[in-house]
């Protein structure tokens, strides 16, 4: 899998808007770059993580808790000399750490996972990216670090507070997604272009997580390929 961008983004949604608001920019210190309506009465709100983007996806409707798969994540915050645990929106766990801290140069994404062993196959075989050490892989500049949970309740929707998906940038979009199908990971939407400026699928990890494989104009300099139009 070719990818287009070194950082992983990160999905996240919550009920209330301006204590997210406050929390990421005030907080972690990160600048507020783009809004956009994605339908559903969802409203994301993106924050730049040192290339990572923090997809705050505020939900306007009374959401439901449904499982998840990432358990909390870590983020270079430039104001910390040392490691420090904080409580995000909806509750999650998100320890801000100095540049560099324990390998991390953007974020790290902490997972729960049944099988460590079909983990690595996705993210390594599948994605493309590097155990560093065991059950950390490093996809580009980001981590995503696997710890076994045998009893780990598989998310049946994308909603839900918290941190919800995970996506990566690639160069080509259909041919990353097709692979990925091919080897026997759950193919969860097929790849929908969203006018001219991405084209967007997701599949589903062996825990069931949700993984959005994206190709976006201004990271590949090249119009997208043609498709079904998405809304």
């Amino acid at each position: 899998m070719e990818l287009a961008k070194q950082q992983l983004d990160i999905g996240t949604m919550v009920q209330d808007w301006e204590p997210a608001l406050a929390f990421w920019a005030d907080k972690v210190g990160l600048s507020y770059t783009k809004f956009e309506k994605i339908g559903g009465g969802v409203r994301q709100h993106r924050f730049d993580g040192h290339g990572s983007v923090i997809k705050v996806n505020h939900c306007r409707k009374t959401m439901q808790a449904h499982p998840t798969i990432h358990r909390g994540m870590r983020i270079v915050c430039h104001s910390v000399s040392a490691p420090e645990l904080v409580h995000g929106p909806e509750g999650v766990d998100i320890e801000l750490v100095p540049g560099g801290h324990d390998a991390v140069v953007d974020v790290e994404i902490l997972n729960a996972t049944t099988n460590l062993n079909e983990a690595r196959r996705f993210w390594v075989d599948g994605v493309g990216g590097i155990e560093f050490e065991p059950g950390r892989f490093r996809i580009g500049s980001s981590i995503v670090r696997c710890v076994e949970e045998l009893h780990l309740q598989r998310p049946t929707v994308r909603t839900g507070p918290g941190l919800r998906y995970l996506t990566v940038q690639v160069q080509h979009v259909d041919q990353a997604w097709q692979r990925l199908v091919d080897m026997g990971f759950t193919g969860e939407m097929e790849p929908t272009s969203l006018g001219e400026t991405a084209r967007v699928s997701f599949v589903r990890d062996p825990d069931g997580g949700y993984v959005e494989v994206s190709e976006r104009a201004e990271f590949t300099g090249r119009p997208l390929p043609q498709g079904v139009s998405g809304a």
